[in-house]
């Protein structure tokens, strides 16, 4: 009877079944518990440089051997972001928002606020903040007037003050661009290689290398939080990761 119940195939279904849930299950309970180091970043800005922060591993739904190959990297003002773990990061910041970079090679604040220097030909990951109330309001109006047609009302607000012309706010997409817009306020983007495109509007230079990002409107002003990334192709599937993680903290963010 027993021996008849087990090769019943709906118990057989019922099993499988089961052990399918229970892995997913297993597999949600190990990724939910997944630890990244975090890394301080040195600042300097307006009011002088700023010692990297200190803090804590973060704790992250990843699998294993995503979360393995990331780090989470923060400076004292603005966004922290993911990126491969065992890189260098700088942050800059004013009045008008802050940009934090990652990327392989060392950096600091006298090579990045030189006049001269002309960004990263190679691997990079960029988070800017730009305060919609303050002088970020310009680089706000300029990605709103590219991608999101919704909100050209703040464009025109600022085109008004005549401080810019309006032909420093081109209207619609760039032509190669590829966007998968998530949502009113949030448009992710690829900028593909050796093409101009949000994605160059960065301190990332174009290259042969794709640049993908996600740009993200937030809080009443708005502001601007905006990622680009370029990562070799054995980092390729870090970058989903890196996305959401921006994704998140923006949508739990009034003010930054």
């Amino acid at each position: 009877m027993i021996q008849n119940m087990i090769t019943s195939p709906l118990v057989v279904a019922s099993l499988v079944l089961w052990a399918s849930l229970s892995g997913t299950r297993c597999d949600l309970f190990a990724q939910a518990h997944t630890q990244v180091p975090f890394v301080g970043c040195e600042s300097d800005g307006q009011v002088g440089p700023l010692k990297a922060p200190q803090g804590k591993a973060k704790r992250l739904a990843l699998p294993a051997k995503i979360a393995g190959r990331l780090a989470y990297y923060k400076a004292e003002e603005g966004f922290g972001v993911l990126a491969p773990r065992g890189w260098q990061c700088f942050s800059t910041y004013g009045s008008n928002g802050s940009n934090l970079y990652v990327a392989p090679e060392p950096m600091n604040g006298k090579m990045l606020l030189l006049s001269d220097w002309n960004g990263f030909t190679g691997q990079a990951v960029q988070v800017s903040v730009s305060a919609g109330n303050t002088s970020g309001r310009f680089a706000v109006a300029r990605v709103i007037a590219r991608v999101f047609p919704d909100r050209k009302e703040f464009v025109q607000s600022v085109i008004a003050e005549r401080i810019e012309p309006a032909a420093a706010f081109p209207s619609g997409p760039y032509p190669t661009d590829r966007l998968t817009y998530l949502s009113r306020n949030v448009v992710e983007f690829e900028t593909p290689p050796n093409s101009k495109g949000l994605g160059t509007d960065s301190m990332l230079l174009v290259s042969s290398t794709p640049i993908r990002g996600v740009a993200i409107l937030f809080g009443e002003e708005p502001s601007l939080v905006e990622e680009t990334i370029r990562l070799s192709a054995e980092n390729q599937t870090l970058i989903r990761a890196i996305l959401e993680q921006t994704e998140k903290e923006a949508a739990g963010s009034k003010s930054k």
